[in-house]
């Protein structure tokens, strides 16, 4: 009977600890220069480097200092960036631009600018097993494939609606949400085509997207149901789907404490648990920024970061020197 309290005891003291370090708390703000619109935050982890999104320009941050410390501007209209450090450069998406800039991540330098026929060009991710840069185009509804050593494109593939978030496996397929058909379109990286369509009801718009690479699990964020779907990787089975805030636009899986950070215009960023593959709760609704929808996560620090303007009341019309970078950490 001792030894049954004693266990009881430590699963309840392990269950309390848990709870505690889960529940996220406002930490900072971090004041960014200029004005304009604002898109994906991305991390480059090999040099410690927050990359933040801002109208015409990417603005970097250092998170050992969390303080500004460079600027890439001249470009027309940016959206994400994605890091190939194997060839120590980033490749911007810019929509206005009909083009993907390449830039030097030490040196913040232009490098170069591929220019695109396709419109539109908004999310972007390396994928480590083929070795290629995926540009998502939202007007023209196909994904630009850029190769980081010649820095040309190598491949235009057709995905028959408006890309949104994509996440790579690592292991040869590319999973990129489709918000207009509500769908989510697998890639193969070996072949350079698309493998499969799965569709994501009750998912509705969806947007951002996360994995659970080790259990091959999505979590993708909808728009239309204010839900975050848990779909199988090798399958397209929509396992469940949790209540989230508002809004949604990015998804953050963290393999370590095994949290979902989904960030909502709605002020909300939703957290949430995962139990095992196919168990999940919501565990914290942390209250942001009215339109911080964009984030990021240090998986040293756990720490995450959001970024967003001050807005008129009751208009998103924003105010000008107001754009920050809103800092949240474990308590």
């Amino acid at each position: 009977m001792i030894k049954k309290h004693l266990a009881l005891f430590a699963l309840l003291i392990t269950v309390i600890t848990a709870a505690h370090a889960q529940q996220y708390t406002f930490d900072k703000k971090i004041p960014v220069p200029g004005d304009g619109g604002y898109d994906y935050m991305a991390i480059d982890e090999v040099n410690n480097h927050l990359f933040v999104s801002h109208g015409t320009a990417f603005n970097v941050i250092d998170l050992a200092t969390e303080q500004p410390i460079a600027t890439i501007d001249g470009l027309k209209g940016v959206h994400g960036i994605a890091f190939a450090n194997e060839v120590n450069k980033g490749f911007i998406s810019d929509g206005k631009g009909q083009a993907v800039v390449v830039v030097d991540l030490t040196t913040f330098k232009i490098l170069k600018t591929i220019t695109l026929t396709a419109e539109d060009e908004d999310g972007i991710i390396y994928d480590p097993f083929s070795k290629k840069v995926f540009c998502f185009c939202g007007d023209s509804k196909v994904t630009c494939v850029i190769d980081p050593k010649t820095l040309e494109l190598a491949k235009t593939i057709d995905l028959g609606g408006s890309p949104e978030f994509a996440v790579s496996d690592g292991k040869g397929h590319v999973y990129n949400n489709i918000e207009d058909l509500s769908s989510l379109k697998v890639i193969d990286t070996k072949t350079m085509t698309v493998k499969a369509t799965y569709p994501l009801s009750p998912c509705g718009g969806p947007t951002g997207i996360a994995m659970d690479k080790e259990h091959q699990r999505l979590f993708t964020g909808c728009r239309t149901n204010k839900g975050l779907s848990v779909v199988d990787a090798a399958t397209g089975k929509v396992i469940t789907t949790l209540p989230i805030g508002a809004g949604v636009d990015a998804v953050i899986y963290d393999p370590s404490t095994k949290l979902i950070f989904v960030s909502n215009g709605d002020a909300t960023t939703t957290i949430i648990r995962q139990e095992s593959p196919d168990k999940y709760s919501v565990i914290q609704t942390l209250a942001t920024q009215y339109r911080a929808k964009t984030m990021a996560l240090d998986k040293k620090t756990k720490k995450i970061y959001l970024s967003a303007p001050q807005f008129e009341p009751g208009t998103r019309k924003i105010i000008p020197g107001t754009f920050a970078v809103y800092v949240y950490k474990p308590a």
